[in-house]
């Protein structure tokens, strides 16, 4: 695929994305949705799948007649109730269903969190001739591990459990604070070529690993590592099949998190959400205030109220 192809979207690209039955996941689903269809230029007419847990609840009939209109495909998917309780087994699960379901149908898959607002075209999401995996780093440490600290106990033991060859750990950025850290992708934006099965390695990983008691002592220290094992264990999948020549960080416009745009030390913070490309949040429409604290002008703003689920 040449520049010129991947620049006019001629590679085919799927979108993908869970949703749950509850009113916030269905308006940040719709939002995502919307965003797409508006906002994503070349990509706008790309499809659209949205996975749907099947544990007993269905959808609202407003957010499956809007979703229908936008040309999204729902994809209801069996998971296990227990399994489903915990932290995002369910975004694994469908990650890795929808990773298949792209096999000879796109090119690259592009995995979603549902909390993103696609405001330009995405266009780096059709990766270079040589890449596999389109990242973003996480937000900030957390959890995380500084790259010029000794691997701690936590991820020393992610780093055996995901079985990471010798040289494949060089320092990124976080992307708020600027730190260097050892590899810790955000698991909200992934972009991958279906065949090379990163997404269904990460689910089998992940399902396994979550259960295994020396990580169960983790979640008893501190819950955030309950919350958090989905992202490491992801970090050392990939770590473990790509080799960092295979991998494209995206620009510093993708995966912005607006809900972190005050605690942004970089030099990169952006004015506003116009300069971005893809963004996430954390149900900013639940603030009653939320119009007069969003950096962005009153398009994008009136463009999103008109949009909430009511």
């Amino acid at each position: 695929m040449s520049t010129r192809e991947r620049t006019n979207g001629q590679a085919k690209l799927v979108f993908a994305s869970i949703v749950f039955p509850d009113r916030s996941s269905e308006t940040n689903a719709l939002l995502l949705a919307e965003s797409i269809r508006a906002f994503a230029g070349s990509l706008s007419h790309a499809p659209v799948w949205f996975y749907v847990p099947q544990n007993g609840k269905q959808l609202s009939t407003i957010a499956t007649n809007k979703l229908s209109v936008l040309d999204v495909t729902l994809v209801p998917f069996d998971v296990d109730e227990e399994v489903l309780r915990f932290p995002f087994t369910g975004h694994s699960i469908a990650a890795a269903r929808a990773e298949s379901m792209a096999l000879d149908q796109a090119n690259f898959i592009a995995w979603l969190n549902p909390n993103t607002i696609v405001l330009q075209e995405p266009r780096d999401f059709l990766l270079q001739d040589n890449k596999t995996f389109g990242f973003k780093p996480v937000h900030h440490t957390l959890l995380g591990s500084r790259y010029d600290e000794p691997l701690d106990s936590f991820w020393t033991l992610v780093y055996s459990y995901c079985k990471i060859p010798e040289g494949r750990v060089v320092p990124m950025m976080t992307h708020v604070e600027g730190e260097k850290i050892r590899p810790y992708f955000n698991s909200g934006l992934l972009v991958t070529r279906p065949e090379r099965n990163l997404l269904r390695a990460w689910r089998d990983a992940f399902l396994e690993a979550y259960q295994e008691p020396a990580f169960r002592e983790f979640y008893q220290q501190d819950e955030r590592y309950a919350i958090f094992i989905h992202q490491a264990v992801l970090s050392g999948v990939i770590l473990s099949i790509l080799t960092t020549e295979e991998m494209q960080e995206l620009p510093q416009t993708y995966n912005y998190p607006l809900h972190l745009h005050t605690e942004d030390i970089t030099g990169n913070r952006p004015s506003g959400l116009e300069d971005l490309v893809t963004v996430r949040h954390e149900g900013f429409y639940k603030d009653p205030d939320w119009r007069k604290k969003m950096p962005a002008g009153e398009p994008i703003k009136q463009w999103i109220t008109e949009r909430l689920l009511r």
